[in-house]
């Protein structure tokens, strides 16, 4: 961890302060959300529809707005958007915990999800514009902070909630309106008499922004190949906990082996990010990293599939093994093609963008990437309901793994081709 201390002091106080304010917004969220659902249909005791709503409202809120999100980030700026998320947050969690009825619920979830969607590319185009040439090892960086908020949030929020939801909503708001009052306070600004993304914007309408960007082929194919990642590592919350109950015993043995998965994955990224990153940068090209990035994610459900082949013990410590390793395994296997593609999913974002409307770039890439998980997700529970109806255990393993492979051999195409890597006027949207 000192190692990784001390490329974060390397960089410049803004990027320091993205790096850091990212950890903040996981922790604040994190601490609250993965508690949400029970306090709506145990405390308020809400219909289980009504719970699926309002969280539906938080998701499409921001899925569906990132794209919005973006290009207000490029035509005004990035630090006014990544501190109104962060006071529309603060507002969205402070109404949780202080309104009971449904209709301020659905204003806190659709201001909350709105929130993220405003700051997240503007985020992630401030700190590509600030981490200049060294993008991929800021973005490495920035994983390790924003996979320790992801674990930390939880831990923190188990025992305020413990005391009271309430409790919980408002030390989450009480954490977003101090970030908020630090970010105007220290975050430079990345104004449109800095940044050549907000002059451009300022000279082209909102519908021509769009044009230059959905005409970007090169951009729309990487951002298709990439949904596969998405899908994948989001099992680390859906199918992975759910094979774990579907093998385990019930009780806290259970429990454990869930809260394991997590804890593995995060704490894989916190101590291996930056080494991970130093290796690939320095054996393989951007194009490759990303192909084996996706290569090693889809290989992650390969002990979950050499499980099914293994008969199931009665109980005792055989059963749990087989409930606790494979999916183990595959978080593992997980985090680290999260650990390899990451940084320079971000970089050729950027690098795809020609430098110009980056926001805005990341924005619809987010969008379809949200699209994905959502299409994905579907199909993924439709596969463990016809597996168990089936009795064919193996095959939502084999869908997971041929998406994989389907999406690392995409863009081990793209980057065969050079399309990962545009160098002609032709091959990127022209710079205004």
């Amino acid at each position: 961890m000192k190692g990784t201390l001390a490329q974060v002091r390397s960089y410049e106080r803004s990027v320091q302060l993205l790096m850091a304010n990212q950890f903040t917004i996981n922790l604040g969220f994190y601490m609250l959300m993965p508690y949400l659902a029970q306090h709506l249909s145990g405390t308020l005791g809400l219909a289980g529809w009504l719970v699926g709503f309002v969280l539906g409202v938080r998701n499409f809120s921001q899925q569906g707005m990132f794209l919005i999100g973006g290009t207000l980030a490029d035509r005004f700026g990035y630090k006014p958007l990544i501190v109104a998320g962060c006071v529309l947050r603060t507002a969205g969690f402070a109404m949780l915990g202080l309104i009971d009825s449904l209709p301020a619920l659905l204003v806190a979830s659709a201001a909350i999800g709105f929130a993220g969607a405003l700051f997240n590319p503007a985020v992630r185009a401030y700190l590509a514009a600030d981490a200049g040439e060294r993008r991929v090892e800021a973005f490495a960086l920035f994983n390790v902070f924003y996979q320790a908020g992801i674990l930390l949030g939880p831990l923190v929020g188990m025992l305020l909630t413990g005391v009271d939801f309430r409790i919980t909503c408002l030390v989450s708001a009480t954490i977003f309106a101090l970030l908020s009052v630090v970010q105007i306070r220290a975050l430079p600004a990345r104004g449109a008499d800095k940044d050549g993304d907000a002059e451009a914007g300022e000279r082209e309408s909102v519908l021509s922004q769009w044009r230059s960007v959905v005409r970007n082929r090169a951009f729309l194919l990487f951002s298709t190949a990439m949904i596969g990642s998405y899908v994948l590592s989001f099992q680390v919350y859906l199918a992975l906990p759910l094979e774990v109950r579907r093998l385990g015993d019930g009780g806290e043995i259970e429990t454990v082996a869930v809260a394991l998965l997590f804890a593995a994955s995060g704490l894989a990224t916190i101590f291996g990010q930056t080494r991970v990153t130093a290796w690939c940068r320095r054996s393989l090209a951007p194009g490759q990293a990303l192909a084996w990035g996706l290569l090693s994610m889809g290989l992650a459900f390969v002990p979950l599939l050499a499980s099914t082949a293994v008969p199931v013990p009665d109980g005792g410590a055989g059963r749990w093994l087989l409930a606790a390793v494979p999916p183990m395994l595959a978080a593992l296997l997980l985090a680290l093609g999260t650990m390899i593609a990451y940084p320079f999913e971000m970089d050729t974002i950027v690098r795809l963008s020609g430098n110009r409307l980056v926001a805005t770039h990341y924005g619809l890439y987010n969008t379809i990437c949200g699209i994905g998980i959502t299409v994905g997700n579907l199909l993924t529970g439709a596969s463990l309901d016809a597996a168990r109806e089936a009795g064919v255990s193996a095959l939502p393993w084999l869908v997971l793994l041929a998406l994989g492979l389907a999406c690392s051999g995409s863009l081990y195409a793209l980057h065969r081709t050079g399309r990962l890597a545009p160098t002609s006027p032709e091959a990127q949207p022209a710079t205004a």
